[in-house]
């Protein structure tokens, strides 16, 4: 059961690393020769693209963790793990990609209401 926690977790992380990348890594791509020219549609391939790479991910982690194919969460523990990954993995991308977006206090406020929010939901 730990193994399928921890490959839940693990493909959960690298699927919202690639979405992350597919949301908000095209804000950056006007920084970049090749991207600059684009325009919205092209933008919305590579973004599809990419996010193609975060369903090939999801799908096989939430398959894989939930509680009724044999896996230790079950539908509500995983979507609140979904939730903490994401915006972890999304402030780790923001505080290296966007360095003019800060991380402020009322952020990490946030965050700690996520993590109770955690313990609630895997209380029984």
């Amino acid at each position: 059961m730990v193994k399928k926690a921890i490959l839940t977790v693990g493909l959960l992380v690298l699927s919202n690393a690639f979405m992350t990348l597919a949301w908000y890594g095209h804000l950056k791509f006007k920084e970049m020769n090749w991207f600059s020219n684009l325009g919205l549609m092209g933008i919305i391939f590579i973004s599809w693209g990419i996010a193609l790479f975060e369903y090939s991910l999801q799908v096989p982690a939430n398959r894989i963790g939930f509680s009724e194919n044999g896996g230790p969460f079950n539908l509500w523990q995983l979507k609140v793990i979904q939730e903490v990954i994401t915006l972890t993995v999304f402030s780790v991308f923001a505080i290296v990609f966007f360095k003019n977006e800060p991380l402020r206090i009322n952020h990490l406020i946030g965050f700690v209401f996520l993590v109770l929010a955690v313990y609630f939901i895997f209380k029984k």
